[in-house]
């Protein structure tokens, strides 16, 4: 284990939620919940000023809604999420070749790699001015969290949300665990949890008490050995700068079950086909098919089939998922349904005789179609037939309106729009209500959070003018012991 504090962990501060609070002037400071708006919808993450009223990420839309009835509920803008990620990641990767990003908003830093920190006082720095540079190019704030783990570091990042930095030095780092709950370590969740609970042991200072032997007869061997290591404050784990994917999936929910053994035919071949389109956008090929069906009593069934060898063939993938779903029972009703491809390989494989069964597959499926076109075709204009506001306007959405310029959806329903014009460069903008067909009115891209004039480099690059200058460059010759203080400090 190093010695010094060179693992640092981002953790964006309620990343979404942030990013449109930041990008709407009028929700700065009050409840946002962004997420799914529909009957099955949940949280995806919610503004610090809505967890006061308990709501947070994955609780079903249903109860955030009770909890706090006026807060402002948003569909996600993943474009703009991914952009601002691309901005903070760049930042990241200026610090250090290895950097592995855990998530859109979080990821871990290697900086003596970079020989960007190489002790305490260094770390510090580069910890603060990484902050920094985030709010001068994003517009929000993110918190870190330095130690000589990764564990300890993530762990740091918690204790310093939101828009904090907290470093553990080393040599404090069994005081600083042991009183803390079991559920701290990585890979003790509920289940384990209580489990562990029921045995006495809350703590983290209990498990390092229990003794390995004892760890092992409760939780197994590999995870008895782990959670005893990191009690103990050991974690080798490297920072990864590229994980191996080990799958590619898709999936989707539906807000009312599908009962048609037919429609669900039809959604588990659409899957299939946008499963295919990410394999090849990745450039890989796999071997094994799996289907995902979740029922109407949210039971979930998971279904495999491997071929012969890797393919990245929709005919192939589509005929897998039909055979797979031949033996699911969706008497009742289906809720969720997914198809992901494993076993992936860099490679294709033909398999001519899968081929060969796809493609008479294919022309069955057509023939089958062909019976059921009318009840498709009714189906789709079902769909038509949903109120336009539902389908075109999406709650937090952008809109550009010729006369009033930019803005956002409020609401909408019974024909009618609800925007609010402002930028995340105005002051907070009026309301006006439009019909849902006004030619005026348009979807528009999101704008940047922040304002970039003509000499500003481009996204992701952060020019940290001479007040950041004080980072040294390079590794100093003579390394003093850096800052002191206790466990944990606060900038």
């Amino acid at each position: 284990m190093r010695t010094a504090p060179t693992i640092l962990h981002l953790d964006m501060d309620a990343f979404f939620a942030s990013a449109e609070q930041a990008s709407k002037p009028s929700l700065r400071g009050k409840a946002v919940v962004v997420g799914g708006l529909g009957p099955r919808g949940v949280v995806a993450t919610a503004s610090y000023e809505a967890r006061v009223f308990g709501v947070h990420s994955a609780m079903p839309m249903a109860q955030a809604r009770r909890l706090a009835p006026n807060a402002a509920y948003l569909v996600p803008r993943f474009g703009l999420y991914r952009e601002v990620s691309e901005q903070v990641m760049g930042l990241l990767g200026a610090l250090s070749p290895l950097v592995e990003p855990l998530s859109l908003d979080e990821a871990f830093v290697d900086l003596e790699a970079g020989d960007t920190a190489w002790d305490e006082a260094s770390a510090r720095l580069t910890g603060a001015k990484l902050r920094a540079d985030i709010r001068a190019v994003t517009g929000l704030t993110g918190s870190v969290g330095l130690a000589a783990s990764k564990m300890l570091a993530k762990i740091a990042s918690e204790q310093a949300k939101p828009d904090g930095l907290v470093l553990i030095e080393p040599g404090t780092e069994r005081a600083l665990l042991g009183p803390m709950s079991v559920r701290t370590l990585p890979g003790v969740g509920p289940a384990t949890g209580d489990h562990l609970r029921r045995a006495g042991i809350t703590t983290v200072d209990e498990i390092a008490e229990a003794g390995e032997d004892e760890l092992v007869r409760l939780l197994g061997k590999a995870h008895g050995h782990a959670l005893y290591a990191m009690a103990l404050a050991h974690d080798e784990r490297p920072v990864v700068a590229e994980r191996e994917t080990k799958s590619v999936s898709v999936e989707d929910t539906y807000d009312v079950d599908i009962h048609d053994r037919v429609r669900v035919g039809l959604e588990v071949q659409r899957l299939a086909d946008r499963c295919v389109q990410r394999l090849r956008g990745a450039g890989l090929s796999g071997r094994t098919i799996v289907l995902k069906v979740r029922r109407y009593d949210f039971s979930t069934l998971t279904r495999s089939e491997t071929l012969r060898g890797p393919t990245d063939d929709p005919a192939v993938v589509r005929e897998a998922a039909a055979r797979l779903l031949d033996a699911v029972d969706t008497t009742g009703g289906v809720r969720l349904l997914g198809v992901g491809v494993s076993g992936l390989a860099d490679y294709t494989q033909e398999d001519l005789f899968a081929q060969a069964q796809a493609a008479a597959g294919e022309l069955a499926a057509q023939e089958h179609a062909a019976e059921h076109a009318e009840e498709a075709a009714a189906e789709e204009s079902a769909v038509e037939q949903l109120p336009a506001a539902e389908r075109r306007w999406p709650a937090g959405h952008d809109v550009r309106h010729t006369e009033y310029g930019h803005g956002w959806v409020q609401g909408s329903g019974l024909g009618r729009v609800t925007v609010r014009f402002e930028t995340p460069y105005s002051e907070p903008g009026r309301v006006r209500t439009f019909r849902t067909d006004d030619p005026q009115l348009e979807l528009a891209d999101p704008l940047p959070l922040v304002e970039r004039r003509p000499e500003d480099p481009g996204p992701g690059v952060a020019d940290p003018g001479p007040q950041m200058s004080s980072v040294p460059a390079s590794r100093p010759k003579s390394r003093s012991g850096g800052g002191a203080g206790g466990a944990t400090s606060r900038p």
